[in-house]
């Protein structure tokens, strides 16, 4: 995969969003950087995550009571810590702050619980094209500074639903989505939104992993300078 940013960004879902932010402004020591409207109903909260991006987004009407995602946990390096220090934010969402480089996690890591290790190795390597590096419980995968942790867990989830609170998706941001989207199908990727053009901000798609969960594709204009398809 071509990155047009060499981070990864991650996105949760709330419908309750001050005791959110206050949590992650506050005890997690993320800063806000800026508010953009999605849709009617719905705004993002953007916040500066060592130049990943935390999108909290905020929903007007009652997510459904789905179960979480395989995306599980986010780790944070954090200068000046000698071990890791597990919070939670309101809803449960998990995030670890941990010393630089604890178990390879230089920027930020994102832990999934997975039902088949090997398929999804196969996927990260082959359909996205990122580099495994070693992880005893696993097997980890190299996304530019961003690291993506893979366990196997008896309650991953079999067909994961971007609908519902907490963590729910990741985003790469890319030079061409329609190629990259195109690459992802080919080599097993399922689809789970077609390549498409938001206003003047972006070109997106969506595809889903072994086990359902959502994979944003982002061509943005303020990072590649173009939305053109091709």
């Amino acid at each position: 995969m071509d990155l047009a940013k060499p981070r990864v960004d991650i996105g949760l879902s709330t419908n309750d969003i001050a005791p959110m932010l206050a949590f992650w402004q506050g005890d997690a020591g993320v800063p806000f950087d800026h508010l953009l409207p999605i849709r009617r109903g719905q705004k993002q909260h953007r916040h500066d995550l060592l130049g990943s991006v935390l999108k909290i987004n905020e929903h007007a009407d009652p997510l459904p009571d789905n179960p979480p995602s395989g995306y599980r946990e986010l780790l944070v390096a954090r200068p000046g810590l000698t071990e890791p220090k597990p919070l939670a934010d309101p809803e449960g969402n998990r995030v670890t702050l941990v010393p630089p480089g604890w178990n390879g996690v230089t920027q930020i890591g994102v832990k999934l619980a997975v039902r088949d290790v090997e398929a999804h190795r196969r996927f990260y390597v082959d359909a996205l094209g990122l580099t495994e590096e070693p992880y005893a419980p696993g097997a980890a995968f190299r996304a530019g500074e961003t690291l993506l942790l893979v366990e196997q867990s008896d309650d991953a989830p079999a067909d994961a639903v971007m609908q519902g609170k907490g963590w729910r998706y990741i985003t790469f941001q890319v030079f061409k989505v329609d190629q990259e989207h195109a690459r992802v199908l080919a080599r097993g990727g399922r689809e789970a939104v077609a390549p498409v053009t938001l206003g003047t901000t972006a070109r997106i798609s969506m595809v889903r992993d072994p086990d359902g969960n959502w994979i944003e594709l982002s061509q943005r204009a303020s990072i590649t300078g173009s939305l053109e398809p091709s």
